[in-house]
């Protein structure tokens, strides 16, 4: 019996320390910002997969608007595919570590509508939707939806993969292509 208890306890540090693992990945997410420390926000952040993220929600926001009627000779690839070079040339210039950086530091409202990173944001949830997934939701103030962040475990490291904006709020906080 006293061989399985090694093995427990190892199980049990093992366990603890994954489940831990990404709450300290927020929690150093949350220091970067605060601190205005661009280069770790570049090692904790994929920008290039958050930023295409972001363009597919501009793209279905802009290109799927039931209030736009649809006509018979319209040029959907061609306006999509224009649309897409828009939102990604605006996307690009506006989600980096620096402007993320930036947009806190000075309170501005293109990439947080909150006045500070302490008193405008809370996380609202934060666990896991699969072994190697993690999401946390993120309630600004003068919000209602939350910013939906996803997490993924890639070797051996918890990195930000996808931000997901509430349609309102891309509509209020424009990337002034």
């Amino acid at each position: 019996m006293r061989a399985r208890n090694p093995f427990i306890v190892i199980f049990a540090v093992f366990g603890m320390g994954y489940a831990g693992y990404p709450y300290f990945t927020l929690y150093q997410l949350r220091e970067a910002v605060l601190e205005g420390n661009s280069e770790r926000l570049s090692t904790l952040i994929d920008w290039p997969a958050v930023r295409e993220g972001i363009k597919e929600d501009i793209c279905d926001l802009v290109l799927d608007d039931p209030g736009q009627p649809v006509m018979k000779n319209q040029l959907p690839a061609f306006g999509a595919s224009f649309v897409r070079g828009m939102a990604g040339n605006a996307v690009d210039r506006a989600f980096t570590a620096e402007t993320l950086v930036a947009a806190t530091r000075l309170g501005s409202d293109t990439l947080q509508p909150a006045s500070s990173p302490k008193d405008g944001m809370h996380v609202t949830w934060a666990f896991f939707t699969s072994p190697a997934n993690f999401r946390i939701d993120i309630v600004t103030s003068g919000e209602t939806t939350p910013i939906r962040v996803d997490m993924e475990l890639h070797a051996l490291t918890w990195q930000v993969k996808r931000v997901s904006f509430s349609p309102a709020w891309l509509e209020r906080n424009p990337l002034h292509i």
